[in-house]
């Protein structure tokens, strides 16, 4: 008996085939995150070949790393936000904010106004509790925007606005506060441990701190998880409430003790001169490869991102150029940087 045998069947055709991918999100997906490293290097050779008397020099390396050291501390805490693909535009407020409770527990312990010089003869006790007030008070409206974010579920591009500035201006009657311990000014704001200057020190610890905590504990996994896919996270059991309240959180910790670090260094509470920390510490996360979109992001990234726009104006500065310049030349960069993510994440899409 002859037994008719069916043709093998076709396999069926890839209906949903990827489209390749373009050369220029193949070269943003080679490149990664490491091209803004590879232009701060560029700007530091650029600036240190025209100028290495005065770029070079050990005086104005030091300044570069002091004045990126309070940045580099609320940027970080930034970096824990954005990874989650939120945004926190409160930072420079709680800051201020920080900074006058902070002053004026010392001054209210002291018993004192201060001297002609700004100073008080605070001891390091009345220190401590400043500066544990600074934490608290930071901390505090860290988990208020945490708590709207995650609970009431409003965006936090309105909620991290911030109130924060409008309650220093009423603590103090719109004055800053002059008044700091000369022991906190003397030794964390022109001090100096084993060579490096206090506030790089302090830099350094809560940079290698956070870096730990984001890049190898469950915490920082659970961090990534709710920015790739909130949603997913949820369902995988993570408590993505509670951890939305504690990157918000711990934002604005660092922002009280950024504000501590503000006080020791310029003596004063400074209301008006961090309005623009918000977006500054912004740029800095973006910039080291943090995406707006959430779930990919690192430490290392933000501190590369710090330090270009200091070395650009402290660059621009020595060269001459106005320091408006700079504002174009970071425009630029951070146009780059957004057009680079939005290629790797397109690349990401197609496999």
């Amino acid at each position: 008996m002859i037994v008719a045998v069916e043709p093998a069947a076709r396999e069926p055709a890839i209906e949903n085939e990827s489209p390749r991918e373009t050369g220029r999100e193949r070269a943003a997906r080679l490149i990664g995150g490491g091209w803004i490293f590879l232009l701060l290097i560029a700007l530091i050779l650029v600036f240190a070949a025209l100028r290495p008397a005065q770029f070079g020099s050990s005086y104005n390396l030091s300044q570069i790393t002091i004045n990126a050291a309070i940045l580099l501390v609320l940027a970080v805490g930034q970096t824990y936000v954005i990874v989650t693909s939120g945004i926190d535009l409160s930072v420079g407020s709680v800051l201020v904010f920080a900074s006058v409770v902070s002053a004026q527990v010392m001054l209210a312990l002291t018993g004192e106004g201060g001297t002609t010089f700004g100073t008080t003869d605070a001891g390091w006790g009345v220190i401590a509790i400043g500066t544990l007030a600074a934490l608290l008070a930071g901390g505090l409206w860290g988990v208020i925007n945490g708590v709207l974010v995650a609970v009431t579920r409003i965006p936090p591009l309105i909620v991290t606005l911030g109130m924060a500035i409008g309650f220093s201006q009423i603590l103090t009657g719109g004055l800053d506060v002059r008044a700091m311990p000369e022991r906190l000014v003397a030794h964390l704001g022109s001090g100096r441990i084993l060579g490096i200057p206090s506030l790089v020190v302090v830099a350094i610890v809560v940079t290698v701190v956070a870096g730990i905590v984001l890049h190898l504990t469950r915490f920082g996994l659970q961090v990534f998880a709710v920015g790739s896919n909130e949603e997913a996270a949820r369902r995988g059991g993570i408590n993505v409430r509670a951890r939305l309240v504690a990157v918000y959180a711990i934002s604005g910790t660092l922002a009280g003790l950024a504000a501590v670090m503000s006080n020791a260094r310029f003596s004063t509470t400074t209301i008006g001169g961090h309005a623009m920390d918000n977006l500054t510490t912004i740029s800095a996360v973006v910039l080291g490869g943090t995406s707006l979109f959430g779930g990919t992001g690192s430490i290392f990234g933000t501190v590369v991102g710090v330090f270009i726009p200091i070395i650009l104006l402290n660059g621009f500065v020595i060269l001459g150029i106005p320091p408006f310049w700079q504002t174009v030349a970071m425009g630029a960069v951070l146009i780059l940087a957004v057009w680079i993510d939005q290629l790797k994440r397109r690349a990401r899409a197609r496999f």
